[in-house]
């Protein structure tokens, strides 16, 4: 039987190999085991003030987040115009279009100059999870704070048929090359190790897919994951508990995108109106496995590219690039069948950093130049030039990735200076980074060699499990 791959909302690890997909999610305002925390309009419009929920838990709304990472205001700053912005899901939501009109109201924010929903055209599998619920979730998240960060940008959500790997890789084909120069945010991933032992015609044919995306000035951002430096494999009978990439964050042609929460958790990122400070994201949360943290670790299928050689402690794709707040205790607001939930994980920092991307796109046509396509080399160059990279990214200096923490027992990684694997190049300063990302020629390289993928873990039997999120 073919392997599929099922996706789960990332602080919802409720389906592990060897068991059935979870019961779907219902969005009711005393639950406390669903990876949808919802919480009242009341809550949900004071969030817009400060980032405080009930009983003193956080979080974030564009408002805040726009304050504490600079996103840039005025009437001359960028808001996407131009740009598209290309968000992947499986299954999609009934009620997206009218969630988004009630969040945009919400939250002051002018309808995108369109929204596109495409549905995939020529299903590839005849079933997937059913998670249709976490997928509804997923495209609240990945619409509504895509647009809220750049409201200039046009919407299109592609969706595929089910969370099959064959649908998933099908949608991809057939939106993703009708835009080209977008900005493409694809928010699920899975270890590396399972990936490419048990169905590798997948990562070759979207290696394929993203390269020529890039190269017509399309940039794709993944987001690294959920579940730590290990990711899904220590709730796997018998896999090794090793540090595992995920994929397509770890693929050379995607800027992936890891997670930071506020220090002093659960405050901290937002303070009276500007930055506070970060530290990586790894904290306990009420679901199965019971905490959630940033992925990434390096890869064991691709080299290092060439902007990161000599810049990593590995001779492998690092992953991830950079990262974003994605915190459970911390998450954003969305508004899901009219009603308001917050949900967090790394599935919010990947869509935020595409609308980030179309925002220096923006700038760069304003000034005649190409769109960044390949964003990655520009972004490792600029933390290269220490007065840059102390005025454009958030060192993160603290935390761990080791899922629930040091003391777990399983393996992860310490942030530090510089590049780390919790947290890549950091989180950014956004009116100080676009400037820099704004200027400049994209980067040009000779790609043949990075889709010759190294040597793979090849691993059998069982079903393979996305999480949403990675």
């Amino acid at each position: 039987m073919r392997k599929r791959l099922r996706f789960v909302l990332c602080v919802a690890m409720v389906a592990l190999v060897g068991a059935s997909a979870a019961a779907a999610a219902t969005v009711t305002p005393s639950t406390t085991n669903l990876p949808f925390t919802a919480i009242s309009a009341a809550a949900a419009k004071q969030a817009q003030q400060a980032p405080i929920c009930p009983n003193g838990s956080v979080c974030y709304t564009p408002a805040t987040l726009a304050q504490a990472y600079d996103f840039p205001t005025g009437k001359h700053a960028p808001t996407g115009l131009g740009q598209t912005i290309v968000l992947v899901v499986a299954y999609g939501s009934p009620t997206i279009a009218s969630d988004l009109a009630q969040f945009d109201a919400e939250n002051g924010l002018p309808a995108p100059p369109s929204f596109t929903i495409r549905p995939q055209q020529a299903p590839a599998a005849s079933a997937g999870s059913g998670a249709f619920q976490m997928w509804a979730i997923e495209t609240s998240l990945d619409v509504e704070y895509a647009h809220a960060m750049a409201p200039g940008a046009a919407i299109v959500l592609a969706v595929a048929a089910s969370d099959d790997t064959r649908d998933l890789r099908q949608v991809q084909q057939e939106v993703i090359p009708q835009y080209p120069g977008s900005v493409v945010s694809v928010s699920f991933g899975i270890d590396e190790a399972l990936l490419f032992g048990g169905e590798p015609q997948t990562p070759a044919a979207l290696d394929q897919l993203y390269l020529a995306h890039v190269q017509t000035g399309g940039t794709i951002v993944a987001a690294s994951g959920d579940l730590g430096a290990t990711g899904s494999l220590p709730f796997i009978p018998g896999a090794p508990i090793t540090p595992s990439a995920n994929y397509p964050a770890s693929s050379p042609f995607v800027l992936s995108v890891g997670g930071t929460m506020g220090a002093h958790y659960p405050f901290g990122l937002w303070v009276d109106g500007h930055y506070g400070a970060e530290q990586a994201w790894n904290e306990l949360i009420p679901v199965a496995p019971g905490a959630g943290a940033s992925g990434g670790a390096p890869s064991i299928v691709y080299p290092a590219p060439p902007w990161q050689v000599g810049l990593t402690p590995t001779t492998m794709r690092a992953e991830p690039d950079v990262s974003y707040n994605a915190a459970f205790n911390g998450g954003v607001v969305v508004v899901l069948g009219g009603l308001h939930g917050v949900v967090g994980g790394t599935s919010a920092g990947a869509p935020q950093w595409a609308a980030i991307i179309a925002l220096a796109d923006e700038l760069r046509g304003d000034r005649g130049g190409q769109r960044l396509g390949l964003a990655t080399p520009q972004l490792w160059a600029i933390a290269q030039r220490k007065s840059n990279y102390r005025q454009d990214f958030h060192d993160i200096l603290s935390g761990s990735n080791a899922l629930g923490g040091p003391s777990s027992g399983l393996p992860g990684f310490n942030a530090g200076p510089g590049y780390d694997y919790p947290t890549g190049l950091g989180t950014p300063d956004v009116a100080q980074l676009i400037k820099d990302l704004s200027s400049g020629n994209p980067a040009s390289f000779h790609f043949d060699d990075m889709l010759q993928h190294g040597s793979v873990v090849r691993r059998g039997g069982g079903h393979l499990h996305f999480g949403i999120g990675g």
